[in-house]
């Protein structure tokens, strides 16, 4: 169980200013209801790559790593996940906060010292001992909602914690976290998350630092800012030529000298997830092009984060950032701001 952080551990926690709720309009409509149902996030926010768990499953089975050197306890991904929950409902108290969808990947298996020498194929379940080195999870706020295009949008916060950028052949040291909050597309599951509510390399030590650096990247957070990013999207519209460029462009980019490319846009995704959006381009039930091939950037925009959700847990944010960017700064070409080399 996570232990209630004291105001002496933690005195300014009270001073944060928590952003008012009611920018957000809650949309009434038969989602709505069925959502307000529902006690658990969904699963489906990440795809590939990844396995689906119970974190109570990781409370009772899953060993935690120690840093090697003096056998300090690393700060769990239970611990991690229950960190996030409790701040989410100290900042959102009175919504409905669903339980956590948790995904991990890269599992670590070992086994307890009565098996050593024991074929694999031969232990028993309670000879095996296993954690993953990856982890990734969601919470959604299911009250807390707008529409897009006609695509209703949860708030969901969450986070990543990968093992593998930490030392842990050392001495006890502050350990690496990821944080986000954004919005999740209810049609496809897709996560909607721009720099604003993103929150890199988190540095920490302790429990008590980890849900500071929450408290201080949700409450911060404008709901109202970030809907607008997406609400100007829908009406700005590309032609299939354009999107051919775009692909053609991408599949240069992924293949540029760095001095050639260095001063370009980013672009966020692989060669294997252009081909996924050029297929959904065509077939995607919710974001195809129209009939005359055309297609508008929140289309668009769905169509990466979701061939974005094929990725590895340790890229998955920054990638789904780099999806909000690159789309912005198309957004921004068309509307005459700025010079962008994939389109022009």
């Amino acid at each position: 169980m996570l232990r209630l952080l004291t105001k002496q551990e933690y005195p300014e926690m009270e001073l944060i200013k928590v952003n008012d709720k009611s920018q957000l309009k809650l949309v009434p409509s038969p989602t709505a209801v069925k959502d307000n149902q529902r006690t658990n996030s969904d699963v489906h926010f990440m795809a590939a790559n990844t396995e689906i768990i119970g974190i109570d499953d990781m409370r009772k089975k899953h060993t935690i790593p120690v840093f090697a050197k003096d056998n300090e306890s690393t700060i769990s991904h239970q611990e991690f996940i229950e960190t996030v929950e409790y701040v989410t409902q100290q900042i959102f108290g009175g919504e409905h906060i669903l339980t956590p969808a948790v995904r991990v990947s890269h599992p670590i298996k070992g086994r307890i010292p009565s098996a050593v020498g024991k074929p694999a194929k031969e232990l028993l379940e309670h000879e095996k001992t296993l954690y993953f080195e990856r982890m990734a999870f969601a919470i959604e706020i299911a009250s807390i909602r707008d529409n897009v295009a006609g695509n209703e949008l949860n708030l969901t916060v969450g986070g990543v914690r990968a093992y593998n950028l930490d030392n842990l052949h050392s001495t006890k040291r502050a350990e690496s976290f990821r944080l986000f909050i954004g919005f999740k597309n209810s049609v496809c599951c897709n996560l909607c998350v721009s720099t604003d509510g993103f929150k890199n390399d988190i540095k920490v030590r302790t429990i008590a630092e980890l849900a500071k650096s929450a408290y201080n990247l949700f409450g911060e957070f404008n709901s109202y800012k970030e809907i607008e990013k997406y609400s100007s999207l829908p009406d700005t519209v590309i032609t299939e030529s354009q999107f051919a460029q775009i692909v053609g462009r991408a599949r240069l980019y992924q293949n540029m000298p760095w001095k050639n490319r260095k001063d370009l846009p980013a672009f966020p995704l692989m060669d294997n997830q252009v081909t996924q959006i050029v297929k959904d381009f065509y077939s995607d039930e919710s974001f195809c092009r129209d009939e005359s091939g055309n297609i508008n950037l929140w289309k668009l925009y769905n169509l990466f984060t979701g061939a974005n959700k094929s990725s590895y847990i340790d890229s998955f944010l920054d990638r789904g950032v780099g999806c909000q960017h690159f789309v912005g700064g198309l957004h921004q070409a068309l509307s005459g701001s700025e010079f962008n080399w994939f389109l022009n």
